[in-house]
């Protein structure tokens, strides 16, 4: 019997990379909870008399605390994204999504691989979704400068949703995609590299 020797242990991952993910999950949170502050102002569903969020989950204390949290917070926010998927781009690509990984998907009969590609694609969903919440949010700040933005979210008008209204849920359901995607990139993470693979990202 050929005995193998075990495989390196990973390192601490950059301290770059463990900063962004610190800073990130700090501005995605005061994001979330700001923007439910405003939401609950002129609920999506039902108007100023629909469903609000519970005071816990909020942040800002009314509308104008809301916006001025949300909106200080979202230059830190789309720097951050900017600057990450830049270093990604130049140094870190292989982390992101390729055909090669639908195809892994697809074809592939090993456990590891399928577990690999999955946790880059969802890597990549999360990557999409945030610069999407980040131009949904654009167009909401500046409807008459981006209206041509705005504009493109009127698919909805033919069963009787406007298109600011269309927009509003666009925004607002990136909370529960990206908490879903946060939930999956942790657990593919531990799936792929262990408690060591995640201790590795943030420590």
């Amino acid at each position: 019997m050929i005995a193998t020797s075990p495989s390196p242990a990973r390192g601490p991952s950059p301290i770059w990379t463990r900063a962004f993910h610190g800073f990130n999950l700090l501005l995605l949170l005061l994001m979330a909870a700001s923007g439910l502050e405003i939401y609950n102002a002129n609920p999506v569903f039902g108007g100023r008399e629909g469903a609000t969020v519970p005071e816990m989950f909020t942040l800002g204390g009314w509308l104008a605390g809301g916006r001025d949290w949300h909106f200080a917070v979202m230059g830190l926010y789309a720097a951050n994204l900017g600057l990450w998927i830049g270093l990604l781009l130049r140094r870190r690509h292989r982390r992101l999504a390729g055909s090669g990984d639908l195809d892994t998907l697809r074809a592939s009969v090993s456990p590891p691989r399928r577990r690999l590609a999955s946790h880059r694609i969802t890597y990549t969903l999360m990557l999409i979704v945030l610069a999407f919440s980040l131009i949904t949010g654009l167009a909401m700040y500046k409807p008459a400068q981006l209206g041509w933005l705005v504009s493109l979210f009127a698919f909805a008008e033919p069963a009787g949703h406007s298109s600011w209204q269309t927009l509003r849920v666009c925004h607002l359901a990136t909370i529960p995609v990206m908490g879903l995607l946060v939930v999956a990139h942790v657990v593919l993470s531990w799936r792929v590299g262990g408690l060591r693979l995640l201790r590795a990202m943030v420590l």
